[in-house]
Protein backbone atom coordinates (compact mmCIF):
# COMPACT_ATOMS: atom_id res chain seq x y z
CA UNK A 1 0.00 0.00 0.00
CA UNK A 2 1.35 3.42 -0.96
CA UNK A 3 2.46 5.65 1.88
CA UNK A 4 0.13 8.70 1.92
CA UNK A 5 3.12 11.01 2.39
CA UNK A 6 4.84 9.50 -0.64
CA UNK A 7 1.67 9.95 -2.71
CA UNK A 8 1.37 13.53 -1.54
CA UNK A 9 5.00 14.23 -2.39
CA UNK A 10 4.52 12.71 -5.85
CA UNK A 11 1.44 14.81 -6.56
CA UNK A 12 3.18 17.95 -5.36
CA UNK A 13 6.07 17.15 -7.65
CA UNK A 14 3.66 16.86 -10.57
CA UNK A 15 2.15 20.23 -9.66
CA UNK A 16 5.61 21.83 -9.48
CA UNK A 17 6.40 20.44 -12.93
CA UNK A 18 3.12 21.74 -14.34
CA UNK A 19 3.70 25.17 -12.80
CA UNK A 20 7.10 25.23 -14.44
CA UNK A 21 5.55 24.31 -17.78
CA UNK A 22 3.02 27.14 -17.37
CA UNK A 23 5.83 29.64 -16.83
CA UNK A 24 7.77 28.20 -19.79
CA UNK A 25 4.68 28.50 -22.00
CA UNK A 26 4.11 32.07 -20.80
CA UNK A 27 7.69 32.90 -21.83
CA UNK A 28 7.12 31.30 -25.24
CA UNK A 29 3.94 33.32 -25.62
CA UNK A 30 5.80 36.54 -24.79
CA UNK A 31 8.43 35.77 -27.44
CA UNK A 32 5.70 35.27 -30.05
CA UNK A 33 4.00 38.49 -28.93
CA UNK A 34 7.30 40.36 -29.27
CA UNK A 35 7.65 39.09 -32.83
CA UNK A 36 4.09 40.16 -33.63
CA UNK A 37 4.87 43.58 -32.20
CA UNK A 38 7.96 43.93 -34.38
CA UNK A 39 5.95 42.99 -37.47
CA UNK A 40 3.24 45.50 -36.60
CA UNK A 41 5.74 48.28 -35.97
CA UNK A 42 7.55 47.57 -39.25
CA UNK A 43 4.25 47.99 -41.10
CA UNK A 44 3.08 50.91 -38.91
CA UNK A 45 0.06 48.93 -37.71
CA UNK A 46 -1.64 49.62 -34.35
CA UNK A 47 -0.22 47.47 -31.58
CA UNK A 48 -3.53 46.82 -29.91
CA UNK A 49 -6.31 44.84 -31.63
CA UNK A 50 -9.41 44.90 -29.43
CA UNK A 51 -11.38 42.45 -31.58
CA UNK A 52 -8.52 39.95 -31.38
CA UNK A 53 -8.31 40.39 -27.59
CA UNK A 54 -12.03 39.70 -27.30
CA UNK A 55 -11.68 36.61 -29.48
CA UNK A 56 -8.80 35.27 -27.33
CA UNK A 57 -10.79 35.81 -24.14
CA UNK A 58 -13.88 34.08 -25.58
CA UNK A 59 -11.80 31.11 -26.74
CA UNK A 60 -10.27 30.79 -23.27
CA UNK A 61 -13.72 30.81 -21.65
CA UNK A 62 -14.97 28.15 -24.07
CA UNK A 63 -11.91 25.93 -23.54
CA UNK A 64 -12.18 26.24 -19.76
CA UNK A 65 -15.84 25.28 -19.91
CA UNK A 66 -14.99 22.29 -22.14
CA UNK A 67 -12.64 21.01 -19.44
CA UNK A 68 -15.13 21.56 -16.63
CA UNK A 69 -13.41 24.68 -15.32
CA UNK A 70 -14.91 28.03 -14.39
CA UNK A 71 -14.90 30.16 -17.59
CA UNK A 72 -13.85 33.14 -15.44
CA UNK A 73 -10.65 31.26 -14.56
CA UNK A 74 -9.85 30.75 -18.23
CA UNK A 75 -10.44 34.41 -19.00
CA UNK A 76 -8.37 35.58 -16.02
CA UNK A 77 -5.45 33.41 -17.10
CA UNK A 78 -5.34 34.76 -20.65
CA UNK A 79 -6.20 38.24 -19.38
CA UNK A 80 -3.02 38.26 -17.30
CA UNK A 81 -1.07 37.15 -20.37
CA UNK A 82 -2.68 39.84 -22.53
CA UNK A 83 -1.81 42.56 -20.01
CA UNK A 84 1.77 41.33 -19.78
CA UNK A 85 1.98 41.31 -23.57
CA UNK A 86 0.58 44.82 -23.87
CA UNK A 87 3.00 46.08 -21.23
CA UNK A 88 5.90 44.54 -23.12
CA UNK A 89 4.68 45.91 -26.47
CA UNK A 90 4.17 49.38 -25.02
CA UNK A 91 7.71 49.36 -23.65
CA UNK A 92 9.10 48.13 -26.99
CA UNK A 93 7.18 50.84 -28.82
CA UNK A 94 8.55 53.52 -26.50
CA UNK A 95 12.08 52.21 -27.03
CA UNK A 96 11.60 52.16 -30.81
CA UNK A 97 9.86 55.49 -31.29
CA UNK A 98 10.58 57.46 -28.10
CA UNK A 99 12.10 60.86 -28.65
CA UNK A 100 14.82 60.75 -25.99
CA UNK A 101 17.78 59.41 -28.01
CA UNK A 102 20.31 60.41 -25.35
CA UNK A 103 18.86 63.86 -24.72
CA UNK A 104 19.16 65.11 -21.13
CA UNK A 105 16.27 65.02 -18.67
CA UNK A 106 16.23 66.09 -15.02
CA UNK A 107 13.55 64.89 -12.61
CA UNK A 108 13.28 67.22 -9.63
CA UNK A 109 11.82 65.07 -6.87
CA UNK A 110 13.00 61.94 -8.65
CA UNK A 111 13.35 59.98 -5.40
CA UNK A 112 9.59 60.23 -4.78
CA UNK A 113 7.21 57.59 -6.06
CA UNK A 114 5.90 59.51 -9.10
CA UNK A 115 9.37 60.94 -9.66
CA UNK A 116 10.72 57.40 -9.92
CA UNK A 117 7.92 56.51 -12.33
CA UNK A 118 9.02 59.35 -14.61
CA UNK A 119 12.69 58.39 -14.41
CA UNK A 120 11.81 54.89 -15.67
CA UNK A 121 9.34 56.19 -18.26
CA UNK A 122 11.86 58.63 -19.73
CA UNK A 123 14.76 56.16 -19.60
CA UNK A 124 12.65 53.72 -21.64
CA UNK A 125 12.40 56.38 -24.35
CA UNK A 126 16.15 56.84 -24.42
CA UNK A 127 16.47 59.99 -22.32
CA UNK A 128 19.64 60.40 -20.28
CA UNK A 129 17.93 60.90 -16.92
CA UNK A 130 19.36 62.43 -13.77
CA UNK A 131 17.71 63.18 -10.43
CA UNK A 132 17.70 66.10 -8.01
CA UNK A 133 16.07 65.34 -4.67
CA UNK A 134 16.94 66.28 -1.08
CA UNK A 135 15.84 62.78 -0.08
CA UNK A 136 19.02 61.46 -1.68
CA UNK A 137 20.18 59.53 -4.75
CA UNK A 138 18.24 57.01 -6.81
CA UNK A 139 20.16 53.83 -7.55
CA UNK A 140 21.66 53.74 -11.02
CA UNK A 141 21.01 57.40 -11.85
CA UNK A 142 23.19 60.54 -11.60
CA UNK A 143 22.15 62.64 -8.60
CA UNK A 144 22.41 66.37 -7.97
CA UNK A 145 22.27 67.87 -4.50
CA UNK A 146 21.06 71.16 -6.04
CA UNK A 147 18.69 71.15 -9.02
CA UNK A 148 19.48 74.70 -10.16
CA UNK A 149 22.66 73.98 -12.10
CA UNK A 150 21.48 70.97 -14.10
CA UNK A 151 18.03 72.52 -14.66
CA UNK A 152 19.59 75.33 -16.69
CA UNK A 153 20.95 72.98 -19.34
CA UNK A 154 18.61 69.96 -19.32
CA UNK A 155 16.46 69.56 -22.41
CA UNK A 156 13.57 68.36 -20.25
CA UNK A 157 12.85 69.17 -16.59
CA UNK A 158 10.10 67.26 -14.79
CA UNK A 159 8.99 68.84 -11.50
CA UNK A 160 7.60 66.04 -9.33
CA UNK A 161 7.66 67.78 -5.96
CA UNK A 162 4.90 68.58 -3.41
CA UNK A 163 2.64 71.42 -4.53
CA UNK A 164 4.09 74.11 -2.24
CA UNK A 165 7.63 73.20 -3.24
CA UNK A 166 6.62 73.01 -6.92
CA UNK A 167 5.38 76.62 -6.91
CA UNK A 168 8.65 77.83 -5.42
CA UNK A 169 10.71 75.77 -7.88
CA UNK A 170 8.77 77.15 -10.85
CA UNK A 171 9.28 80.72 -9.63
CA UNK A 172 13.03 80.14 -9.39
CA UNK A 173 13.12 78.52 -12.81
CA UNK A 174 11.66 81.71 -14.27
CA UNK A 175 14.78 83.54 -13.06
CA UNK A 176 17.13 80.80 -14.28
CA UNK A 177 15.66 80.80 -17.83
CA UNK A 178 16.30 77.10 -18.54
CA UNK A 179 16.94 76.11 -22.14
CA UNK A 180 14.65 73.08 -22.18
CA UNK A 181 11.01 72.23 -21.58
CA UNK A 182 9.73 72.41 -17.99
CA UNK A 183 6.82 70.12 -17.06
CA UNK A 184 5.00 70.12 -13.73
CA UNK A 185 2.78 67.15 -12.83
CA UNK A 186 0.80 68.27 -9.76
CA UNK A 187 -2.64 66.92 -8.84
CA UNK A 188 -4.10 70.40 -8.27
CA UNK A 189 -3.28 73.34 -10.52
CA UNK A 190 -4.57 76.37 -8.61
CA UNK A 191 -1.58 76.49 -6.18
CA UNK A 192 0.89 76.59 -9.08
CA UNK A 193 -1.13 78.64 -11.58
CA UNK A 194 0.61 81.94 -10.86
CA UNK A 195 4.07 80.35 -11.01
CA UNK A 196 3.24 78.64 -14.31
CA UNK A 197 2.15 81.98 -15.75
CA UNK A 198 5.34 83.64 -14.50
CA UNK A 199 7.45 80.97 -16.14
CA UNK A 200 5.50 81.18 -19.40
CA UNK A 201 5.69 84.98 -19.48
CA UNK A 202 9.45 84.77 -18.90
CA UNK A 203 9.72 83.01 -22.24
CA UNK A 204 10.38 79.53 -20.84
CA UNK A 205 8.78 76.54 -22.55
CA UNK A 206 6.50 75.21 -19.80
CA UNK A 207 3.68 72.68 -19.70
CA UNK A 208 1.36 71.35 -17.03
CA UNK A 209 0.06 67.77 -16.99
CA UNK A 210 -1.66 65.44 -14.56
CA UNK A 211 -1.08 61.68 -14.88
CA UNK A 212 -4.36 60.20 -13.61
CA UNK A 213 -2.72 57.09 -12.17
CA UNK A 214 -0.38 56.07 -9.39
CA UNK A 215 3.29 55.14 -9.45
CA UNK A 216 2.61 51.39 -9.48
CA UNK A 217 1.04 51.51 -12.94
CA UNK A 218 3.05 49.92 -15.73
CA UNK A 219 0.54 49.50 -18.57
CA UNK A 220 -1.11 52.79 -19.55
CA UNK A 221 -4.06 51.21 -21.37
CA UNK A 222 -7.23 52.51 -19.76
CA UNK A 223 -5.29 55.30 -17.98
CA UNK A 224 -5.42 58.99 -18.76
CA UNK A 225 -3.04 61.90 -18.83
CA UNK A 226 -4.61 65.35 -18.61
CA UNK A 227 -2.82 68.05 -20.61
CA UNK A 228 -3.58 71.44 -19.07
CA UNK A 229 -3.80 74.44 -21.39
CA UNK A 230 -1.88 77.30 -19.79
CA UNK A 231 -1.49 79.31 -22.97
CA UNK A 232 1.68 77.63 -24.24
CA UNK A 233 0.53 75.42 -27.15
CA UNK A 234 3.98 74.59 -28.50
CA UNK A 235 5.16 73.33 -25.11
CA UNK A 236 1.96 71.33 -24.66
CA UNK A 237 2.44 69.70 -28.07
CA UNK A 238 5.98 68.73 -27.10
CA UNK A 239 4.90 67.08 -23.85
CA UNK A 240 2.02 65.37 -25.68
CA UNK A 241 4.61 63.65 -27.85
CA UNK A 242 6.08 61.98 -24.74
CA UNK A 243 2.89 59.93 -24.38
CA UNK A 244 1.79 59.45 -27.98
CA UNK A 245 3.49 56.05 -28.29
CA UNK A 246 1.73 54.77 -25.17
CA UNK A 247 -1.83 53.52 -24.93
CA UNK A 248 -2.84 56.25 -22.47
CA UNK A 249 -5.80 58.47 -23.25
CA UNK A 250 -4.82 62.11 -23.61
CA UNK A 251 -7.32 64.83 -22.71
CA UNK A 252 -6.75 68.56 -22.98
CA UNK A 253 -8.56 71.09 -20.79
CA UNK A 254 -8.17 74.43 -19.06
CA UNK A 255 -6.65 74.82 -15.62
CA UNK A 256 -10.02 75.57 -14.01
CA UNK A 257 -11.71 72.65 -15.80
CA UNK A 258 -8.99 70.39 -14.47
CA UNK A 259 -9.44 71.42 -10.85
CA UNK A 260 -13.24 71.16 -11.07
CA UNK A 261 -12.94 67.64 -12.50
CA UNK A 262 -10.32 66.51 -9.99
CA UNK A 263 -12.45 67.77 -7.09
CA UNK A 264 -14.94 65.01 -7.94
CA UNK A 265 -12.72 62.34 -9.47
CA UNK A 266 -10.03 62.42 -6.77
CA UNK A 267 -11.41 64.54 -3.93
CA UNK A 268 -14.74 62.74 -3.60
CA UNK A 269 -13.35 59.22 -4.04
CA UNK A 270 -10.61 59.86 -1.49
CA UNK A 271 -13.10 61.34 0.97
CA UNK A 272 -15.47 58.37 0.64
CA UNK A 273 -12.68 55.95 1.51
CA UNK A 274 -11.29 58.08 4.33
CA UNK A 275 -14.80 58.33 5.79
CA UNK A 276 -15.23 54.56 5.39
CA UNK A 277 -12.12 53.56 7.32
CA UNK A 278 -12.61 56.39 9.84
CA UNK A 279 -16.09 55.02 10.63
CA UNK A 280 -14.66 51.51 11.00
CA UNK A 281 -11.88 52.79 13.25
CA UNK A 282 -14.39 54.63 15.46
CA UNK A 283 -16.61 51.53 15.67
CA UNK A 284 -14.05 49.68 17.78
CA UNK A 285 -14.82 46.47 15.88
CA UNK A 286 -11.99 44.06 15.11
CA UNK A 287 -11.18 44.54 11.42
CA UNK A 288 -9.99 40.93 11.14
CA UNK A 289 -13.41 39.73 12.30
CA UNK A 290 -15.20 42.01 9.85
CA UNK A 291 -12.95 40.98 6.96
CA UNK A 292 -13.44 37.30 7.77
CA UNK A 293 -17.18 37.61 7.17
CA UNK A 294 -17.05 40.28 4.47
CA UNK A 295 -19.73 40.46 1.83
CA UNK A 296 -18.63 41.00 -1.76
CA UNK A 297 -19.39 44.72 -1.48
CA UNK A 298 -17.65 45.17 1.87
CA UNK A 299 -14.61 43.20 0.70
CA UNK A 300 -14.23 45.31 -2.44
CA UNK A 301 -14.64 48.55 -0.50
CA UNK A 302 -12.23 47.38 2.18
CA UNK A 303 -9.60 46.63 -0.47
CA UNK A 304 -9.84 50.12 -1.95
CA UNK A 305 -9.91 51.79 1.47
CA UNK A 306 -6.86 49.84 2.59
CA UNK A 307 -4.89 51.07 -0.41
CA UNK A 308 -6.01 54.66 0.25
CA UNK A 309 -5.02 54.42 3.91
CA UNK A 310 -1.47 53.48 2.87
CA UNK A 311 -1.05 56.52 0.66
CA UNK A 312 0.75 59.74 1.54
CA UNK A 313 -1.58 61.67 3.92
CA UNK A 314 0.12 64.99 3.22
CA UNK A 315 -0.49 64.56 -0.53
CA UNK A 316 -4.11 63.59 0.04
CA UNK A 317 -4.61 66.62 2.28
CA UNK A 318 -3.13 68.84 -0.45
CA UNK A 319 -5.63 67.42 -2.94
CA UNK A 320 -8.52 68.15 -0.56
CA UNK A 321 -7.43 71.50 0.86
CA UNK A 322 -5.74 73.37 -1.99
CA UNK A 323 -8.42 72.84 -4.64
CA UNK A 324 -10.69 75.92 -4.78
CA UNK A 325 -13.52 73.61 -5.90
CA UNK A 326 -12.81 70.92 -3.30
CA UNK A 327 -15.48 71.77 -0.74
CA UNK A 328 -18.40 71.16 -3.12
CA UNK A 329 -18.06 67.35 -3.36
CA UNK A 330 -17.40 67.14 0.39
CA UNK A 331 -20.63 69.00 1.08
CA UNK A 332 -22.44 66.75 -1.39
CA UNK A 333 -21.04 63.66 0.37
CA UNK A 334 -22.16 64.92 3.77
CA UNK A 335 -25.64 65.70 2.43
CA UNK A 336 -25.88 62.28 0.79
CA UNK A 337 -24.87 60.51 4.00
CA UNK A 338 -27.43 62.58 5.91
CA UNK A 339 -30.16 61.66 3.40
CA UNK A 340 -29.42 57.95 3.81
CA UNK A 341 -29.36 58.29 7.60
CA UNK A 342 -32.66 60.17 7.65
CA UNK A 343 -34.41 57.63 5.40
CA UNK A 344 -33.30 54.75 7.63
CA UNK A 345 -33.99 56.57 10.91
CA UNK A 346 -37.47 57.55 9.73
CA UNK A 347 -38.18 54.04 8.38
CA UNK A 348 -38.92 55.75 5.05
CA UNK A 349 -38.64 53.00 2.44
CA UNK A 350 -39.88 55.30 -0.32
CA UNK A 351 -37.14 57.88 0.30
CA UNK A 352 -34.48 55.14 0.52
CA UNK A 353 -35.74 53.50 -2.68
CA UNK A 354 -35.80 56.86 -4.45
CA UNK A 355 -32.14 57.42 -3.57
CA UNK A 356 -31.13 54.07 -5.02
CA UNK A 357 -33.24 54.38 -8.14
CA UNK A 358 -31.97 57.90 -8.84
CA UNK A 359 -28.43 56.60 -8.51
CA UNK A 360 -29.11 53.69 -10.85
CA UNK A 361 -30.54 56.03 -13.49
CA UNK A 362 -27.54 58.33 -13.19
CA UNK A 363 -24.92 55.57 -13.36
CA UNK A 364 -26.59 53.56 -16.12
CA UNK A 365 -27.23 56.52 -18.44
CA UNK A 366 -24.01 58.51 -18.65
CA UNK A 367 -24.21 61.73 -20.60
CA UNK A 368 -22.43 61.60 -23.94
Amino acid sequence: MTDPQQALARLRGELDALDGELVDMAARRQRIVAEIGRLKRSHRQPTRDYSREREVRELARARALHHGLDPELGERLVGAMIEASLTSQERDRLEAFGGGAGRSALVIGGAGRMGRWFTEFLATQGWAVSVADPAGPVAGLPWHADWRGPARDAELVIVAAPLAATAAILEELADLSPAGLVVEIGSIKAPVAAALATLRDAGVAVASIHPMFGPDVRLLAGRHVILVDIGAPAALATVRALFEQTSAGLAEMSLEQHDRLVAWVLGLSHAVNIAFFTALTASGRDIAELAAFASTTFGAQLGVATRVARENPELYFEIQSTNPHGIEPLEALAAAAAAVEEAVAQDDVEAFTALMRAGARYLENPQS
